[in-house]
Formats: C-alpha cells, sequence, structure tokens
C-alpha cells in the first residue's frame, strides 16, 4: 500500500521547516515519515535489503531483523501493519549493538524502532522485533538508510511476516521512495549567462562592478519579472555551493535563502530558510520551476523560476517587496552538505525591489562601519602614530628653537599627531561593537588585542599628563614607561592589523594585505634605521672634542641641528611614502 504523494509531501514541508538532520539518531520526529530532513529527494531504487529469520511469529516471540548493503551512516527500522502502512509502529525491539543502535519510542510504543548512535559508517545491523500481544495478521519491516547527507532511501520495504494459519498478502509492497520523491524536472544550460538586459529588461547584481557573467571571475545574479513569476539567474566561481538571500535586514537570520549546490558534479537547486547564523534548513518540498544549471571551468551556474506570490508557504518571501539581498558561495561535501561561506558575503547597500524598475546593481563584501574601522585604525597607527614617534625620537635638535603656540615645535606636533590617534582609535574602537550589537565570538584573537591597544593608547596620554619636570628625580623613569607603553602599543596595532585584514568582515586580497604590512613595516624600520645611523656619524664627529661633558652634548646639539636638511628631507620621504601605504590601503577597502 503506498501512501499518497500529497500527504508525504506535506509531511516533508512541515518537519522540515523545524527539524535539521539527525547525526547522532535521535529521530523521534520522523516516527511518522520516516524521511530525514536533510533537503533534497530519495533515491528511487534501494541497495540494502532488510531479511528476516523467520516467516511467522506468535505473541511474544522475537524475529532476527537484519538490514544489510553497501556502507551507511544512519537507519532507522520499523515495524508495521502491512495492511496499514500509514499506521503506528507495531511492537517493540531488542539491541543486538548498543555501540552503533539505540530504541527509540514512537507514539505510545516503547522502543518501537531503532536508529543508529552516530554517523559511523557500517555495513550490517543487526535488531530483534518482539511481537505484541495485539499484533495485526500481518506485520512488515521498513527502513530508511543514509548514506550520506542527501543520499538516501525512504521506507525500504522489508519481508512480511504472519501470525499462523494466516494467508500472505498477495498485493506487494513498492518501495515508497518514489511516493515521496519531490523532485522536479532538471536540465543543463547550453550557455553561459549574459548581462545584455541588466538595468533595461532585468534586475542585476555583479560583484565585481560591470563584470561579464562569461567571466571566471564574477558573481553574478539576475532577476526578470514576468507575469505573475520572476525568472532568476545566478553564477560565479564556486565548486560547492552558490547561495543568494532576500533579507529584512543587512543581518544574516530569518532569511529566505535559495542554493544552488554541486553534489559529485550534478547542481540541486533548494530553497531554504536561514535561522541566525546555523546551517540552513533546506526545504524538501520545491516551490521552484524550469530548473537548469551548468558546470564549467569551476564556474557553477544554474536559473530556475519562482511565483511572485506563494501565500500557501510562509518561509517564502513575497518578490515585489523590498529587500536586502545577500550573495554568498562556500565549500560543500560530497553528500552535499554544506560549509560556512570562508569570507563575508556580498550585501546590497540599502533595500530593493527585484521586480521594481530594472536596475544593475553592485555590493559589498564588507559592511561600512567596517570599512570605517579599518581606514581609522589604518590612518592612526601606520601614518600618525609612526610620524608622530619619528618626530620625538630625531627632531629634538632639529626644531628645538622653534615654537609652536609657546611650546617647543617638536613637541606640539607629537602631542598633536598622538592625540589625533587617541581619537582616531577611540572612534573606530566603538564601530565593530555598533555592527555586531556586542562581542563577536568569531573574530579570534583579533577583538582582545584591539581592546588591550586600547587600553594602551588611553593610558599612554594619561600618563603624559603627570609628566615630571625635565630635572625632577623621576623623569627617567617616566621616559622609560612612556617609550615602552609606546612601543608594545605600536607593535600589538600593527599584529591586530594582520590578524584584522583576513577576517570574513574585511576580507582584502591576501597578496595585498600581506604584502602591504610586509611593506610598511619594512618601510618604517628602513627609515629608523637610516635616521639612527645618521645620529651616530653625527656622534662620532664630535667624539674628536676634548673630554668634558658639557662640551660635547653642546657640540653634539650643534652637529645635530647642522644635519637638518638631512633629517626634513627623510620626514618629507617618509611622510609621502605613508601616504601612499594609506591609499592603497583605501583603494583596496573601497573595492570589496
Amino acid at each position: 500500500m503506498e501512501l499518497p504523494g500529497l500527504s508525504l509531501a506535506v509531511w516533508m514541508f512541515f518537519f522540515c521547516a523545524s527539524v535539521g538532520g539527525y547525526p547522532n539518531g535521535k529521530v523521534r520526529e520522523a516516527c511518522t515519515s520516516m524521511i530525514p530532513c536533510h533537503g533534497g529527494s530519495p533515491q528511487l531504487s534501494p541497495e540494502h535489503t532488510i531479511t528476516v529469520n523467520g516467516t511467522q511469529f506468535k505473541p511474544r516471540d522475537n524475529i532476527e531483523v537484519s538490514l544489510s548493503g553497501p556502507d551507511f551512516e544512519g537507519f532507522f527500522i520499523q515495524a508495521r501493519d502491512a495492511e496499514h502502512l500509514d499506521g503506528p509502529a507495531i511492537g517493540s525491539f531488542l539491541l543486538a549493538d548498543r555501540r552503533l543502535s539505540q530504541l527509540l519510542t514512537c507514539g505510545r510504543t516503547k522502543n518501537s524502532a531503532v536508529s543508529q548512535t552516530s554517523k559511523i559508517k557500517k555495513k550490517h545491523m543487526k535488531v530483534y522485533w518482539i511481537a505484541p500481544g495485539d499484533a495485526p495478521k500481518h506485520v512488515q519491516f521498513l527502513a530508511t538508510v543514509v548514506k550520506k547527507y542527501r543520499t538516501f532511501w525512504v521506507k525500504i520495504p522489508g519481508p512480511i511476516v504472519s501470525q499462523p494459519d494466516v494467508l500472505s498478502p498477495t498485493t506487494p509492497l513498492h518501495a515508497t521512495s518514489e511516493a515521496v520523491s519531490t523532485s522536479y524536472p532538471v536540465s543543463s544550460l547550453s550557455k553561459p549567462f549574459s548581462a545584455s538586459g541588466c538595468g533595461s529588461v532585468k534586475f542585476c547584481l555583479r560583484n565585481p562592478s560591470n563584470c561579464d557573467p562569461e567571466s571566471a571571475s564574477c558573481f553574478f545574479l539576475s532577476f526578470q519579472k514576468e507575469e505573475s513569476s520572476v525568472f532568476i539567474e545566478m553564477s560565479g566561481p564556486s565548486e560547492g555551493y552558490l547561495a543568494f538571500a532576500l533579507s529584512h535586514d543587512q543581518w544574516m537570520g530569518d532569511d529566505d535563502a535559495y542554493l544552488c549546490i554541486n553534489e559529485d558534479h550534478r547542481v540541486h537547486v533548494s530553497t531554504a530558510r536561514l535561522m541566525g547564523r546555523s546551517r540552513p534548513l533546506l526545504d524538501s518540498e520545491s516551490v521552484l520551476e524550469d530548473v537548469s544549471w551548468r558546470l564549467v571551468d569551476g564556474v557553477l551556474q544554474c536559473s530556475f523560476r519562482r511565483s511572485i506570490h506563494l501565500p500557501a508557504f510562509k518561509e517564502r518571501f513575497n518578490l515585489d517587496a523590498s529587500y536586502y539581498i545577500f550573495l554568498a558561495d562556500g565549500e560543500a561535501s560530497e553528500g552535499g552538505l554544506i560549509y560556512k561561506h570562508h569570507r563575508q558575503p556580498l550585501i546590497t547597500d540599502g533595500l530593493y525591489n527585484v521586480t521594481g524598475p530594472p536596475q544593475d546593481i553592485g555590493g559589498s563584501r564588507s559592511p561600512r562601519l567596517i570599512k570605517a574601522h579599518g581606514a581609522l585604525m589604518f590612518v592612526a597607527w601606520i601614518t600618525t602614530v609612526s610620524i608622530g614617534v619619528i618626530v620625538a625620537r630625531f627632531f629634538k635638535p632639529v626644531w628645538a628653537h622653534s615654537f609652536l603656540f609657546g611650546k617647543e615645535m617638536w613637541f606640539q606636533v607629537h602631542r598633536m599627531l598622538m592625540l589625533t590617534t587617541v581619537l582616531l582609535t577611540s572612534i573606530s574602537f566603538v564601530l565593530p561593537f555598533i555592527y555586531r550589537g556586542g562581542w563577536s565570538q568569531q573574530a579570534g584573537f583579533h577583538p582582545y588585542l584591539g581592546c588591550t591597544v586600547m587600553a594602551l593608547t588611553i593610558f599612554q596620554p594619561l600618563m603624559a599628563g603627570f609628566r615630571p619636570s625635565h630635572h625632577a628625580p623621576r623623569r627617567q623613569l617616566f621616559n622609560w614607561f612612556h617609550w615602552s607603553t609606546g612601543t608594545t602599543a605600536r607593535i600589538l596595532a600593527v599584529v591586530t592589523m594582520f590578524l584584522g585584514m583576513d577576517l570574513p568582515a574585511l576580507d582584502l586580497p591576501d597578496a595585498w594585505d600581506t604584502y602591504t604590512m610586509i611593506g610598511f613595516v619594512t618601510w618604517h624600520v628602513g627609515i629608523d634605521v637610516l635616521l639612527e645611523i645618521h645620529s651616530y656619524c653625527l656622534i662620532r664627529k664630535v667624539e674628536v672634542i676634548e673630554d668634558d661633558r658639557v662640551q660635547i652634548l653642546q657640540s653634539l646639539t650643534s652637529a645635530e641641528a647642522e644635519g637638518h636638511l638631512f633629517k626634513q628631507v627623510v620626514l618629507t620621504i617618509y611622510v609621502c611614502g605613508n601616504i601612499v601605504f594609506l591609499v592603497a590601503f583605501l583603494i583596496a577597502v573601497n573595492r570589496i
């Protein structure tokens, strides 16, 4: 007896809306349908068989039930009334191997089903069925087998056992996989998508902007409104999956998602519901039509049609409203199990109605607040701090007799640059918290080091406010603390920026983020060493003067003042170099 396809489709939809896969075998929610909520459709030709050690039973008898076949990860076994297979489970089971199998309670009958305890691969499972006192005349064993995440068979029919002196049923039971199949016609695309019509007849999202979808580096998503439906095209470089989602905000969660997943060189297209930051729940029932796909040279392309309104499916958004659009890619396992995208999804800057006036837009893989955070930190710790340190370290003698607002010029320039650093760092520090709405648990050591740098940044000017006079006994101790705190902050800031540039929220091009930071560190150390060598050469010149400390110091000051032109030239070159690094960073940030 086959179950009606419509009933099974309804079961799959409502069940899968709330439950994911079951690697630990706790599948009580699947007692009725026996359908694993892995998305996709069951296979039609079973590879596994169920055998029993007898064909007749009496109440309280034990019957050995075996499930065998190629390697499988999960299973679910029940016994049911052979004449009413849509009824409840019959009887109870005993385990032969408690390491690999466990008992479950379906309905009101305790221990009426058996499932796996883990995803360890198995070839054979054996259990014992205990016939109840009120057993029906004929009992049939059914099994759902999961070979891998997206490859499974539902309700594989096993032998029918009967009570003595009862005729066996004459109508054989066919595999119910056909009954629950929710597959839809799929065809192959004959050629790549085209950007022709973007902005005129169809709404397009492209990254990089204005890229050609025939290019191996172009992420492309288009929506073309028809009478009561929308034809959607999606393509991009991916060996795993491509996905887009419609969202009411720029945060992942409570979104309407559509995925094209590469499963063993075939593409499965599915709708899904995004709940928070967890793995999307793939729908077993499809609302998509005219599905086509293409895999060529590492580029995944898929297209499908969807009705603008789907009142029967509350999880699907109406397509005539405005949403933020997400476009993501990532890896997938052989069985179609998808993994978290390794970089930030492409997100539109605003809300868009894909059925409204056609537009041709781009997006960003980095939110504006995170871009601002990175840019401000780079200005602060690559530009203002570095120049301020060079000025304080080497320009005291050069600007010793120049004053600005009543103070020595070197000191005023140094103080202005350092206070600017404190201001930029403080503003930048709060931006990620505003974006995330709190602390990020997925940013590794970056936020911890960032907080340390922020604390040192605040501590440094507070300590400077209590600076002793030049001749005070504690002045030397202050100088040491001031230098060590600033140096520690600068080193940690560079390390923090190295870590931050590889985070998904600010995923700069790999070659750029590594080589640019190494280039800056090399540039700064080189200028520092050059100025140190210059100062050393001046010291060697004054050592020929008579061995009088005061005279030597006076001569040293005079000699360094004579070399002020060289230092000013070096400082000018250094500032220009820092500006080059800053501009390169801002260009890179603007492109992501």
